[in-house]
């Protein structure tokens, strides 16, 4: 075997070096000292590592530095590590369990029965801080699984024993560990090379978290932080919580008369007056949209025997995330998994094939394009419900597009088109993901390729810029994925387009070719908002309750000077409704000044004033919300405004 290996860098160029050399070293002796201080992990023919990994074949070498987001993640998880090891010293005999990186941050799960303070997070995070500036090095390490077994064990960790058990028991033969310092902790990893690396933590929070999301289990304490490389970091992203804070949609969605939640109905918002128009001008613009390009709206039932559910797949690999229903014909004496039978729609998919499958189809048909907004359930444990964004029943702008697969570039360009319509609508900037097979998938991977290879090649002929994903697609088929940056510079995933080699066959879809032969259609699953309720939560915090006039729930609210001039008030109201604009008549006994004010605090656009000069001109006295006085304008130059402001962009 020889002794040199060939390492190939990104722009393809090779360098040599002896085998077993460590990545790290690599990168110092034969690419410079500048990218060695910088690099964090490295990826090696695609698989993450530490830079201690040595390099024992020909390879392709990537450095992954700190100016790359992979490397916060994978900073962040070491933190969740160092934190863990604090806690146990700080407080013996607490138990670790899992600790992952999450978007923003991370958090570690602990057994203990006495609740954290917020006191004790000032402890943890200070004594966190100390510990990563102690420099110690990310050591890995791997071992037999009877080897990682008596070590958890030995050291009193029953959750970690249980996780080494689960994965033993499917088929595992060793497992990663990695120690800094004294303490130990199993991973795939990677790490960065020692702790102070990591920068700078900052506790956050402490939740209840159910082991393994049972609500059947242990309930635990989830202590919750971010980690930035550098002070001046961390200090931006904490002035941006703050501002998110004062945005946060939970608290603004009741305040300006949008939606409720009642326990009776968890993850089920009730919408109120304000908020039932705003969802309802959002599901008409994209009505408007659709129906320019060529789609028709449908409607499908909501409940569905297990038969559909069986023949899509998701029956096998999604039935944990559906409300299942008792059929009332069973027997009642079977056991209760049994006698449910049916379930509630989690997504619009299966039944648009069989909506498409009810009559015979031709080529000339193609592209089929189906929209709709039903009404969707999921099954999310309880503790995972957040306001808007994490909800069980939901909406989607659904679609599904029936096509040939010689038409899918001209279909991916014209849904991106659609895309980039909305979100300019909006003022959100996008980006691109493209995700790849993931582990979990159906069908095999020539059917596989084509898909990924097809939707790949419609992104590139669109010359739209994308990051590649690898393993992130769903079980059925590649996808792009759109992530926009909202007004605070917070990034939130949004749009989808979704190529599904695999439904038709499993649906039996067919079309009649020009050759008069059947053949196989390819689906595109495509939504632009997502969820209704997700997209009006970020819209929410995007423009902290004050949408632009088109899309604000109330356009303009007509105030009194004084009761002697409710009856111009009233003419102006009617005039502003019969033009088809959202207007409120406030004509209460209140101040001016005060009725202003608490027009500006529900943020509605316009304020239009009537007092005695307004009266005498047959003119009104409009302010923006922002407290711009417009002056007094003919009533007819006023409801041109608003229609020029208030008209939808799409």
């Amino acid at each position: 075997m020889s002794e040199i290996v060939k390492v190939t860098l990104p722009d393809g160029t090779q360098k040599e070096t002896a085998r077993g050399t460590p990545v790290g070293d690599f990168v110092r002796e034969k690419i410079g000292q500048g990218l060695a201080k910088a690099a964090y992990v490295a990826r090696l023919d695609g698989e993450p590592v530490d830079l201690s990994r040595p390099l024992d074949r020909d390879v392709r070498l990537e450095v992954v530095t700190t100016r790359n987001p992979e490397a916060l993640e994978v900073a962040r998880h070491d933190a969740a590590h160092v934190m863990a090891s604090v806690v146990q010293k700080l407080y013996p005999g607490t138990q670790v369990t899992i600790g992952p990186s999450i978007e923003e941050g991370f958090y570690y799960d602990f057994a203990r029965e006495t609740p954290f303070t917020p006191e004790d997070l000032e402890r943890i995070e200070k004594a966190t801080n100390e510990a990563i500036a102690a420099d110690h090095p990310f050591l890995r390490e791997e071992v037999s699984m009877a080897d990682a077994l008596a070590l958890f064990e030995k050291l009193g960790e029953g959750y970690k024993v249980e996780i080494v058990k689960d994965i033993a028991a499917r088929g595992a033969k060793t497992l990663t560990l990695y120690r800094h310092g004294d303490w130990v902790d199993f991973c795939l990893g990677p790490h960065g090379p020692t702790t102070a690396r990591i920068g700078v933590v900052k506790l956050l929070s402490v939740a209840g978290a159910y082991w393994r999301g049972d609500p059947k289990n242990p309930m635990l304490q989830r202590i919750y932080g971010t980690s930035f490389f550098s002070k001046k970091d961390l200090d931006e992203w904490t002035t941006r919580m703050e501002e998110a804070r004062k945005r946060d949609h939970r608290k603004l969605g009741p305040a300006l008369g949008l939606f409720m939640f009642h326990p009776y109905a968890p993850g089920a918002a009730f919408w109120l007056q304000n908020g039932t128009t705003l969802y309802h001008l959002l599901g008409d613009a994209m009505r408007r949209l659709t129906r320019k390009n060529g789609y028709v709206e449908v409607k499908t039932p909501l409940l569905f025997n297990k038969k559909l559910w069986e023949t899509s797949g998701h029956w096998g690999k999604y039935r944990e995330n559906m409300f299942l229903v008792v059929d009332s014909e069973t027997d009642e004496k079977l056991p209760l998994e049994d006698r449910c039978t049916q379930s509630l729609k989690p997504m619009n998919c299966p039944s648009h094939h069989l909506l498409y499958a009810m009559q015979k189809r031709s080529y000339r048909e193609l592209p089929i394009r189906y929209h709709t907004q039903d009404v969707l359930h999921r099954n999310e444990a309880s503790g995972t419900l957040s306001g808007l964004t994490r909800v069980r029943q939901f909406q989607q702008d659904d679609a599904h597009i029936y096509l040939a697969e010689s038409q899918i570039v001209d279909e991916v360009r014209a849904l991106v088109r659609q895309i980039d319509v909305v979100y300019k609508a909006m003022g959100l900037s996008y980006t691109a993901k493209f995700s790849t097979r993931p582990a979990v998938k159906l069908g095999d991977d020539a059917t596989w390729d084509r898909a990924e290879a097809a939707l790949r090649g419609a992104l590139e002929a669109v010359g739209l810029p994308f990051e590649v994903k690898p393993g992130e697609g769903a079980f059925y088929g590649p996808k792009i994925d759109f992530d926009v940056t909202d007004s605070i510079g917070r990034k939130w995933q949004l749009a989808t387009i979704q190529l599904d080699y695999l439904a038709p066959d499993r649906f039996d879809l067919a079309y009649v070719g020009d050759d008069n032969a059947e053949h196989r259609p390819v689906v595109i699953h495509r939504a632009i908002y997502g969820s209704f309720e997700r997209f009006l939560a970020i819209l929410i915090e995007h423009f902290a309750g004050a949408f632009p006039a088109w899309l604000a729930p109330v356009q303009a609210r007509v105030v009194t000077v004084s009761d002697r001039f409710n009856d111009w008030a009233a003419e102006v109201a009617a005039r502003l409704e019969a033009e088809g604009f959202r207007v409120e008549l406030d004509h209460t006994s209140e101040k001016l000044g005060a009725k202003i004010r608490d027009a500006q605090l529900q943020k509605i656009p316009f304020t239009v004033v009537v007092g005695e000069k307004e009266v005498e001109s047959k003119g009104v006295s409009p302010r923006r919300r922002g407290g711009e006085d417009l002056k007094t304008m003919p009533l007819d130059a006023f409801v041109e405004l608003l229609r020029k402001e208030g008209a939808a962009p799409y």
